[in-house]
């Protein structure tokens, strides 16, 4: 069945009500991930100004805290989905949450090493909980048609808080008032995104049951369906040009001379990323062969378009509008990616094994944006045209190993109905 297919047949049965899978556990979960965006995307903004501009740092330095952050990050995901296993996944997810006000800090002293340990640190507890809060948003959704719907509404929400944290930062920004208070602002909506993650019932921990001789092995690997290798390489592979938006944010002020406008293109990207998991959600391909199309052609090479869009209108010294342009097409791509991604693993690695799976995703990812943000920072030294080519080079990599794996993902989709993973076609 079709991505538009099921919508349909689900909006005609429900009318104007609510779609079914809008629980409060759903609500409670999204709204966290709402709140957190609103508090560390403030910083996230403001960090490459407040480094740059204000500390004149260097650009490959802000590139190599990017690297650390996100490749530290790598580890903590694996770590917290762990010990989501082992613990629950509820607990870890509010725990990790609760760390995050930590970035919040990096402004107190004007000092680069300090800057860059706070805001690496707050990063890594977002990293360590991201797995566990996902595997409690699929606990939410049992029903495996609604989970496109499901992670485009936790994305849209997501994303939309960093839209209002743009607008913050903007004002914030245009009024001069000192980074060290604009981050430090943040605080409040990460505390009010970690009492939200509480309302949620999901994610408590499982006993164990005692497996026969071969259980656990039999377990581990039930359900599982081909297609994760190449999902997670093009995953890494788009993490190598999915580098941190302060980049377009430096560009984008540079270009034009207006930091303002920096952080325009910040709340430019987060608007149409959160537009686009909100709208899009529910109209991408339900079976795996789809999500993989639509990953590849949506999400992986419109990143792709975006980069030389960036790389053209820098080197061009076109009108900012360019650079807008590919800022939108980079938010664009985002929202299809972080809907069908996590969306495409939790049938790929269904049941007890999603933890691991959505932690071998965000790993995946976050080493490639370790090795990304590295090789940006340094190539845009020799210019933002470099960096944003070597950029839309990964994308169309990343965007030739999803397709590429079509063929297996329409083998995936023949064994995952027959498991009843997946509805039947009809």
């Amino acid at each position: 069945m079709s991505g538009a297919t099921a919508g349909d047949a689900r909006a005609s049965g429900a009318g104007r009500r609510a779609p079914r899978w809008r629980t409060r556990d759903v609500w409670a979960i999204s709204l966290s991930a709402f709140f957190s965006d609103t508090g560390y995307q403030a910083v996230l903004a403001g960090f490459p100004l407040f480094l740059v501009l204000e500390l004149h740092q260097p650009v490959w330095e802000f590139g190599l805290a990017s690297a650390l952050a996100y490749g530290g990050g790598t580890l903590f995901a694996w770590l917290g989905a762990l010990l989501g296993d082992r613990f629950g996944h509820r607990r870890v997810a509010i725990g990790g949450n609760a760390l995050i006000p930590l970035l919040s800090l990096s402004a107190l002293w004007a000092s680069p090493s300090a800057a860059i340990g706070l805001l690496c640190a707050g990063w890594w507890a977002r990293n360590l909980r991201t797995p566990s809060r996902r595997v409690m948003l699929v606990e939410a959704a049992p029903d495996e048609r609604d989970r496109n719907s499901v992670f485009g509404f936790l994305h849209a929400l997501d994303i939309g808080g960093g839209a209002l944290a743009g607008v913050y930062v903007l004002i914030a920004v245009v009024e001069h008032v000192a980074f060290s208070w604009i981050f430090l602002g943040s605080v409040l909506p990460l505390a009010v995104a970690t009492l939200s993650l509480t309302r949620s019932t999901t994610g408590r921990p499982v006993p164990r049951r005692q497996p026969a001789e071969g259980g656990e092995r039999s377990e581990a690997t039930s359900g599982r369906l081909p297609g994760a290798v190449p999902l997670l390489v093009a995953s890494a592979l788009f993490g190598f040009t999915y580098y941190s938006v302060g980049f377009p944010i430096l560009t984008t002020a540079q270009g034009s001379g207006d930091r303002a406008l920096g952080i325009g293109a910040f709340l430019l990207f987060n608007v149409v990323s959160a537009a686009t998991g909100y709208v899009m959600g529910p109209r991408l391909g339900t079976g795996v062969a789809e999500r993989f199309r639509d990953l590849g052609a949506l999400g992986y090479l419109l990143a792709a378009i975006g980069a030389v869009l960036l790389a053209v209108g820098d080197a061009a010294h076109l009108t900012p509008a360019v650079l807008l342009v590919g800022v939108a097409a980079l938010g664009f791509s985002l929202g299809v990616v972080t809907t069908v991604e996590p969306s495409l693993m939790s049938v790929l690695r269904p049941g007890r094994q999603a933890g691991r799976g959505f932690g071998a995703l965000l790993g995946a990812r976050s080493a490639g944006l370790f090795f990304g943000n590295l090789i940006m920072g340094l190539l845009y030294g020799l210019g933002a045209d470099w960096a944003y080519g070597y950029a839309a080079a990964m994308g169309l990599a990343a965007t030739a190993v999803v397709l590429g794996a079509i063929p297996i993902a329409r083998r995936a989709d023949r064994r995952a109905r027959g498991q009843g993973v997946l509805a039947p076609e009809e």
